[in-house]
């Protein structure tokens, strides 16, 4: 018996135990407006004791890894720490305000929004916030299409937004969905923008350039003030993803920079939940001159009270209502606790710890200095077996395989949240699964709930029960 055998108990003799349980037959009653070949006219369900039924849901959380459990370091993503304390505030009886209410009933609620949309602002360099936008890709569309409206309002419609090679892959999708045609940005021999690039690439047809600072590998766009004047002197707008904004927090603000339009994800960087399919938010500054497109209803403050009003050339709703409420509760919560020195002892924390597990791991790393993450090469290891490997020793690995233009990438972000001791943890097994032979790699991971799966046949064909998954064996 292995370790998670003994920690949870043997998967086959507990699919055994389930089986061997009597079932009871339930009659579902009432006509469905699904096609006949989706519904069933009754349920076959497991006779489980509660003791039996609670028991094995804890099992399943307990074979998941979590934050709770330990640290996410995927590259990227920062999947940072979620604090409890966000959740009480959320849970409050009194925030459960019905969208509906007028004005004068929900001045709180009002009051709220506004705040965080100030705070937003001030720590973005920007001039205006909208909160509606369900998620940070929601977030980016809104921005691309207020970019979008901003240039229709000048009689000059354009057809192009530049996206470097690096970027996320929403950045590409959003553009498209905005109707422009994406020009894919070389990055430089440094991991940088190619400024020359830059030049070729920007033309009368240049909506915007969409960017991150630090960018994918951590490394701060030095030429930035230059980025800013290209991008501008072609009459494009300068678009800031705020993917990697843990990097900045009290330090720099990309409205200083020269973007025009940005998005904020808070889940990466203000501590509401991240994934899960959501609700999710995606809030998105601008500066003076876009603030007049931004989404309707936007809250302001006039005379000592706080109402909803329309934006002049607003692009019109994103999302129903002032966007997903409590989760915006969550990070004005956040921010608030932590205030002006607490932001900006985070972004220390989170470039601090980047780059102490980055010296304690014997791996290269081709870009420096970086800032809040690092791409590590696994060299002439795959990447994805050495995180398979990683997980027999008990951590989660990082992203791996992207960027691709550092080969064999393992693309690391270890997060403010993380303590030194998590951090020796994490690159005791960086170290071990790298030492590991090819037998052992290929053959990992080994002592999870989950053996190795193949992963594109996961992708394309994923069983979604077990029932499902014992008929197709």
């Amino acid at each position: 018996m292995n370790h998670d055998q003994a920690r949870y108990g043997d998967d086959d003799r507990y699919e055994s135990l389930l089986s061997e349980k009597d079932t009871t037959t339930v009659e579902v009653d009432g006509k469905s407006p699904l096609p006949d070949d989706l519904t069933r006219d009754s349920l076959e369900l497991p006779g489980l004791s509660e003791p039996e039924l609670s028991r094995h849901y804890t099992r399943l959380s307990q074979m998941n890894w979590s934050v709770e459990t330990g640290p996410y370091p995927l590259g990227s993503c920062t999947m940072k720490y979620n604090p409890s304390f966000t959740e009480d505030v959320a849970a409050d009886p009194n925030g459960s305000v019905h969208p509906d209410r007028s004005e004068e009933s929900v001045q709180g609620t009002l009051e709220l929004l506004y705040g965080l949309q100030d705070y937003l602002a001030r720590i973005g360099g920007m001039d205006a916030v909208t909160l509606q936008p369900p998620a940070g890709a929601a977030g980016e569309f809104t921005g691309i299409m207020i970019a979008k409206a901003c240039h229709e309002a000048r009689g000059d419609p354009r057809s192009e937004v530049i996206v470097p090679a690096s970027a996320h892959g929403t950045n590409f999708a959003s553009a498209a969905m905005a109707g422009y045609d994406v020009v894919e940005l070389p990055s430089g021999e440094d991991g940088r923008v190619d400024l020359d690039a830059l030049e070729a690439a920007v033309s009368e047809e240049t909506a915007a350039l969409m960017l991150t600072n630090p960018n994918t590998v951590g490394l701060f766009e030095r030429d930035i003030a230059e980025i800013a004047d290209i991008v501008h002197d072609a009459g494009g707008l300068l678009y800031y993803d705020g993917a990697n904004l843990n990097a900045l927090l009290g330090r720099a603000r990309p409205g200083d920079m020269g973007f025009d339009v940005m998005h904020y994800n808070v889940h990466k960087t203000f501590a509401t939940p991240h994934g899960g399919g959501g609700p999710g938010a995606g809030p998105v500054g601008v500066t003076e001159e876009l603030a007049e497109f931004l989404p309707r209803p936007h809250v302001r403050e006039r005379d000592g009270r706080y109402e909803l009003y329309d934006p002049e050339r607003s692009i019109g709703k994103v999302h129903g209502y002032q966007g997903n409420w409590l989760v915006l509760v969550k990070a004005y919560a956040y921010i608030a606790r932590l205030g002006d020195s607490g932001l900006k002892d985070t972004s220390a924390k989170a470039v601090l710890n980047a780059n102490y597990l980055a010296e304690r791991i014997d791996y290269d790393i081709p870009y420096s200095p970086f800032h809040h993450e690092f791409a590590a090469t696994a060299g002439e290891r795959d990447a994805a077996d050495v995180a398979k490997g990683m997980l027999d020793y008990g951590v989660h690995p990082p992203t791996t395989k992207w960027p691709e233009f550092v080969p064999e990438a393992m693309l690391t972000e270890p997060t403010e949240a993380e303590s030194k001791a998590s951090l020796d943890d994490l690159a005791n097994a960086f170290d071990a699964a790298m030492a590991d032979s090819e037998e052992e790699l290929e053959a990992a991971p080994s002592k999870t709930t989950a053996r190795r799966i193949d992963q594109a046949d996961a992708a394309r064909n994923p069983q979604l029960s077990w029932r499902a998954l014992g008929e197709e064996e």
